[in-house]
């Protein structure tokens, strides 16, 4: 537990609204989305400027004090869990909108910004800031970048570490690195931006970032659609990538079961479609040039796979409410699967031809493992993101289930391990899958980051026990 006299230091630093020592006021901070883990620290330092996140950083080096940096405490991983003994420092008061370059298609905002007021303030200058994930409206942009965050426009616009020109940031010990050119050319060397995205607080704590923005979209056509398997689903993404001129913006793929979810434990949704099938597409074309046609497109398009037998039945949104309605059951699934009892996660990407394959893999290998399971399997299936849920059984008894954590996330992960992808698409490591890290990742690559770890944090304080074990 921190001293009495380094929590002393901190609030000459702060101040005293800059400290939280109330267990009320800590509480929030200790508290994980998944109820996997629960933290145990008892100060929150919550710094207003950069120079002050420094300040507590090399205080923090000095006494040799862990920290955990904290966003909006929206991370699936464990990653921002702060035991006994640590400081954690929440990015909170950092959340000021510093400029935005129209002509240049920039925005550069501090890490405390919320994604979806990051969102609005592009809009509000006419452009697009594209990252967009469920928990937009809480999550703030520091989160994003250090766990490199995907989202639903990935397949168009790319992951976070696409989407960043620039970043400052305060190095383990207490150093600033300011890197906000927000240039789209500099090869000068060793770029730290892509090592601290990504890197969840390990290396440093991101506190700014320039943010590369887009034109707004003027044309958008959204359908959700019922496919024959997930073969046809990805044959009608290949199609709809060429008929419309490369303009797909989000493609969904969820199960049955998955929606069958939202139906039943979210108020107000509603099947859109008739026919039942296995499997559906959340499919968006969008385009910045006002009267395109992408309706036209898109229609011709899925009319082109029903010939094929790809698409059996499909809704297209004829305004934005059915277009809101379409959405919303996609990013209630996570939400809804946690009434169905217990859940095994895996955040899991391989390439897209393989999607299919590994679908029926995994369902056949779990099933065997442990009968009666029931698979959520959603996600970004345009660029091999799969969110494959695992529900209990009907009637068992959700702590045995979630004993069999390990074995299903082997049997899952080695799967994904033939097929040549990740066992870690878009979440990050965090606390949650540091052994899977040292399971999957070379000798050669876990030395080197390991090393990198050392030097950077010889006293390995930024976020100890994440990532990386040394």
């Amino acid at each position: 537990m921190p001293t009495e006299a380094l929590i002393a230091r901190l609030t000459d630093l702060l101040g005293p609204k800059g400290v939280v020592t109330d267990p009320a006021l800590v509480e929030p901070h200790l508290v994980e989305w998944r109820g996997l883990y629960r933290g145990s620290a008892s100060v929150v330092v919550k710094p207003a400027t950069t120079e002050e996140v420094a300040a507590v950083v090399k205080l923090c080096a000095e006494t040799r004090t862990p920290i955990v940096p904290q966003g909006g405490n929206t991370g699936l991983v464990g990653g921002a869990v702060a035991e006994a003994g640590t400081v954690i420092l929440s990015l909170a008061r950092m959340n000021r909108v510093r400029a935005i370059d129209k002509a240049a298609y920039t925005l550069t905002v501090e890490a405390g910004v919320v994604l979806a007021d990051v969102q609005k303030a592009a809009e509000e200058a006419d452009r697009l800031f594209p990252l967009s994930l469920a928990a937009e409206g809480s999550c703030q942009i520091g989160g994003n970048l250090s766990t490199n965050a995907g989202g639903t426009a990935v397949l168009r616009y790319g992951n976070s570490r696409d989407l960043v020109l620039g970043i400052e940031a305060v190095l383990p010990n207490g150093e600033i690195y300011n890197g906000l050119h927000g240039l789209r050319k500099d090869n000068t060397g060793y770029d730290l931006r892509h090592l601290l995205i990504g890197a969840e607080g390990t290396l440093g704590i991101i506190t700014a970032a320039v943010l590369k923005l887009f034109p707004r979209p003027r044309d958008i056509a959204t359908a959700l659609v019922a496919v024959a398997d997930p073969q046809g689903a990805i044959d009608t993404l290949a199609l709809l990538r060429e008929r419309s001129g490369d303009t797909v913006t989000m493609f969904e793929l969820m199960s049955r079961f998955s929606i069958e979810t939202v139906l039943r434990h979210v108020p107000g949704t509603s099947d859109p479609l008739e026919t039942e099938s296995a499997w559906y597409a959340l499919i968006e074309l969008s385009s910045p040039r006002a009267g395109g046609d992408l309706q036209n497109a898109l229609e011709e398009g899925l009319g082109e796979a029903m010939e094929n037998g790809w698409v059996v039945d499909a809704a297209i949104a004829q305004n934005d409410t059915q277009r809101a309605a379409f959405r919303r059951i996609r990013e209630e699934i996570s939400d809804a699967q946690k009434h169905e009892g217990g859940s095994i996660k895996h955040d899991v990407s391989v390439p897209l031809a393989s999607v299919p394959v590994f679908l029926a893999r995994a369902d056949a290998a779990i099933e065997k493992l442990i009968p009666g399971t029931r698979p959520c399997s959603f996600g970004h299936a345009g660029d091999g993101n799969l969110h494959y849920n695992l529900s209990q059984p009907v009637g068992a008894d959700r702590e045995a289930f979630l004993q069999q954590w390990e074995a299903a996330n082997r049997v899952v992960h080695d799967i994904v391990q033939e097929l040549g992808g990740s066992f870690s698409a878009e979440h990050g490591i965090g606390k949650l899958k540091v052994h899977e890290l040292e399971h999957y990742k070379s000798p050669a690559a876990l030395e080197a980051m390991r090393q990198i770890k050392r030097a950077l944090d010889p006293y390995t304080i930024m976020n100890p026990g994440k990532v990386i074990a040394l």
